[in-house]
C-alpha cells in the first residue's frame, strides 16, 4: 500500500502501478478479504485537499470525495440547501460506518451480489458465463433490465446526486456528470470511469429557491440495512402547480435511475392533489421482475407515491 500525501501523486500511483484506491475502505477491504480485488493500493485518507464541504461564489456547493458520510449528514449548508442528500446520508448504514465512509467510495463502490462476493461462484461479473442470481437467490435483485447482471447499484448517495444533477470533479481537470457514472450494461463495472481515474469532489448546482425536496428508502428493518427501494424527489412549485419534477430511484436496476416519464406526468400537476395516478400508472411498465423478486415492483411504486407525498407536504 502507498499513502501519497498529494492529488498528484496519487493518480502517479493509481496509473503507474495499476493501484486500487482507498478511501474509508468499508468495500474494498471486504473485497480484498472475499479475494476479489488485489492491490496495490493507494491509501487516500492523507489528500486532506479532497475532504471539505463548500459553498462556492457562483452559489454551487464543493463536497470533496473524502468527505465523510457523516460530516454530509450533519453539514448545515447542506441541510438548507439540498436536505434529500442530506437525508439519504443520515439514513446509511450504521453511525460507525458513516463516520469513515467517504462520498468518493460510496458512489464507486462494487455491488453486494452475494454471489459475486462469494469466490466459490463464478459469475458474469467476475468473468463468467452466466448469472447465477436468475437461477438462485434473487429476491433483491434489480426489477428493470438493462443488461444479463440482475445485481442493483449499491450507492445510496448516487441516487441522491443524479437527482440533485451533480457533477463529479476528476484529478485529471475533467468531469463527469453523476448520470454519466453508470451505465448497468456492463456485468463487470459498476461505473464508467476507467482505471486509474480519481474523483475529487461533486459539485451540486446552485440551489433552485422555493424547491421540495425529499427522500425516502424502504428496508427490511429500520436500521443497519442496504435499501429494498429507495428514492429522491425535488419538486419545482408555483401558484400550487408542479412545474417541474426529478425523480432518482435506487436499488432496482443496475444503476440509479430518473423516471422521466414519472417527471413528465407530475408537471402541471395540481399540488392539492397529492401525487396524480397518471404519473404512477407507468411504473410497472417499467419492471422486468423476477419469479422471486415481483414484490419489489409494487414497492417502488409505494417508495415514489411516499417521497412524493413527503417532498409534497413540505411546499
Amino acid at each position: 500500500m502507498t499513502t501519497p500525501t498529494t492529488v498528484h501523486a496519487a493518480t502517479e500511483a493509481l496509473a503507474s502501478h495499476a493501484g486500487r484506491a482507498r478511501a474509508g475502505g468499508t468495500d474494498v477491504v471486504a473485497l480484498a478479504h472475499a479475494r476479489r480485488v488485489e492491490g496495490p493500493f493507494v491509501d487516500l485518507h492523507r489528500l486532506t485537499e479532497l475532504r471539505g464541504i463548500s459553498r462556492r461564489p457562483d452559489g454551487s456547493t464543493l463536497v470533496g470525495a473524502t468527505t465523510t458520510i457523516a460530516e454530509v449528514a450533519a453539514d448545515a449548508t447542506l441541510r438548507a440547501h439540498y436536505p434529500a442528500l442530506v437525508a439519504t446520508a443520515g439514513a446509511l448504514a450504521t453511525p460507525q460506518i458513516r463516520a469513515v465512509a467517504t462520498v468518493g467510495g460510496n458512489l464507486l463502490q462494487r455491488n453486494r451480489c452475494s454471489y459475486y462476493r462469494n469466490p466459490a461462484f463464478s459469475c458474469l461479473q467476475s468473468g463468467g458465463d452466466t448469472c447465477p442470481a436468475r437461477e438462485g437467490e434473487h429476491q433483491h435483485a434489480a426489477v428493470i433490465d438493462q443488461g444479463p447482471c440482475v445485481a442493483p447499484h449499491p450507492s445510496s448517495m448516487a441516487v441522491a446526486l443524479l437527482a440533485h444533477e451533480a457533477s463529479a470533479h476528476l484529478a485529471d481537470g475533467g468531469s463527469v456528470p453523476v448520470a454519466e457514472l453508470y451505465d448497468g450494461t456492463d456485468p463487470t463495472r459498476d461505473h464508467q470511469l476507467s482505471p486509474g481515474r480519481l474523483v475529487t469532489g461533486i459539485e451540486l448546482p446552485p440551489p433552485v429557491p422555493g424547491e421540495a425536496a425529499a427522500h425516502h428508502r424502504a428496508t427490511a428493518r429500520s436500521r443497519a440495512e442496504w435499501p429494498l427501494v429507495e428514492a429522491v424527489a425535488r419538486l419545482s412549485i408555483s401558484d400550487g402547480v408542479i412545474s417541474g419534477a426529478v425523480v432518482a430511484v435506487g436499488a432496482v436496476a443496475r444503476s440509479p435511475v430518473r423516471l422521466t416519464e414519472v417527471e413528465d406526468a407530475l408537471v402541471n400537476s395540481p399540488v392539492s392533489d397529492g401525487p396524480p395516478p397518471a404519473a404512477l400508472a407507468g411504473i410497472t411498465g417499467l419492471c422486468s421482475p423476477l419469479p422471486g423478486n415481483g414484490y419489489k415492483v409494487e414497492l417502488l411504486r409505494a417508495t415514489v407515491t411516499e417521497v412524493l407525498e413527503r417532498a409534497l407536504r413540505q411546499d
